[in-house]
């Protein structure tokens, strides 16, 4: 074998070739930090997330005594922060199932106006649930506009832990802070005429960036009949596993309605209007074949792309049978007779 200082010259480069080699391994070696920083970018955005990602993300609020924090941190000081947590309600406190993990039903979350992908904590940044405003509207005699310490102090909270069903096929168990939505129909007092209550949430597309894409029925809406909205199971949530709503869980009024699939419980909620006619819905809308008005949780009845039979439970991954009606027919059962 020759030493390379005594090579023929057949096999010596051509001094016009070097630019053009210079070139390629210039382009090999952005083409590697490229590859290298896709890796990364890659890594950062399907890791699962640590706590204080997740968790810190979504939490919007500062107790008393932490607004020099809060407001270099760019949160604020929520209303009634001493209402949490609240009293547990007994008659809710056994799901028959333990309760999932925080970080686990925090990490895994479907709000469209911010991702179709379930890493919504990723999302939420920009959001600003404060200040914030409910109006309660419509077929009412005693219609009323919300500010957020007015509905944490008119209403009584309470605690309750309602198993979660999702039309994906993925469940959890919660413990919701919040009261009966029963209640503040009951303070609304519909007219004769009502029979639906229609929900509308937040419509800010420089917050939520799926809200962007305007040939979607913006903002969400969902719907209840009147019956199914006194009914005691149907819940107004504040809160969850002892504090306020994290943003990617609706933050800072939901619906909850464990008999129901989940994204019948409309998230961040702007207006409660009452009317004499069942209310479009954004879901039922974009697709009614797959996602009907009432979304009641039936195993028998298959989404037309999978089965409703079982359900996997969002922190262990194990597989459950799906109870007709989530397991709450004792309670709302009486309301769908004729089904």
């Amino acid at each position: 074998m020759s030493h390379p200082s005594n090579l023929p010259e057949r096999e010596i480069t051509p001094e016009k070739a070097l630019p053009s080699r210079r070139r390629a391994l210039k382009a090999l070696g952005l083409a590697g930090l490229g590859l290298a920083l896709g890796g990364a970018a890659w890594w950062r955005w399907l890791r699962p997330g640590s706590e204080t990602e997740v968790l810190g993300g979504g939490r919007w609020w500062a107790g008393r005594g932490e607004m020099g924090d809060a407001m270099d941190a760019g949160r604020v000081a929520l209303p009634a922060t001493e209402l949490f947590p609240a009293r547990l309600n007994a008659r809710f406190g056994d799901p028959g199932r333990p309760v999932t993990r925080e970080l686990e039903a925090a990490r895994y979350t479907n709000f469209y106006e911010f991702s179709s992908g379930k890493q919504v904590w990723r999302h939420v940044g920009a959001f600003r649930p404060l200040p914030w405003a409910v109006e309660v509207a419509g077929l009412v005699a005693h219609p009323r506009t919300y500010d957020l310490d007015d509905l944490l102090r008119t209403f009584p909270l309470e605690e309750r832990i309602y198993r979660h069903r999702c039309v994906e096929a993925w469940a959890m168990v919660v413990p919701w802070t919040g009261f009966p939505l029963a209640e503040l129909v009951r303070r609304a007092g519909p007219l004769p005429a009502a029979r639906y209550l229609r929900f509308t949430t937040f419509d800010r597309p420089g917050e939520a960036g799926r809200m962007g894409n305007r040939g979607e029925p913006w903002p969400y809406t969902e719907g209840l009949t009147l019956a199914e909205a006194t009914n005691e199971l149907a819940f107004v949530a504040v809160g969850m596993y002892g504090h306020p709503l994290l943003k990617q869980h609706g933050a800072p009024v939901r619906l909850v309605l464990p008999w129901k699939y989940g994204f019948k419980s409309a998230k961040s909620i702007v207006r409660i209007e009452f009317t004499d006619r069942q209310p479009a819905t954004f879901w039922n809308t974009m697709a009614a074949h797959e996602y009907d008005f009432t979304a009641n949780v039936n195993p028998e009845v298959p989404h037309p792309r999978w089965s409703q039979a079982s359900e996997r439970m969002l922190d262990t991954g194990e597989r459950r049978p799906t109870l007709l009606y989530n397991g709450y027919g004792e309670w709302v059962g009486r309301l769908y007779a004729r089904e």
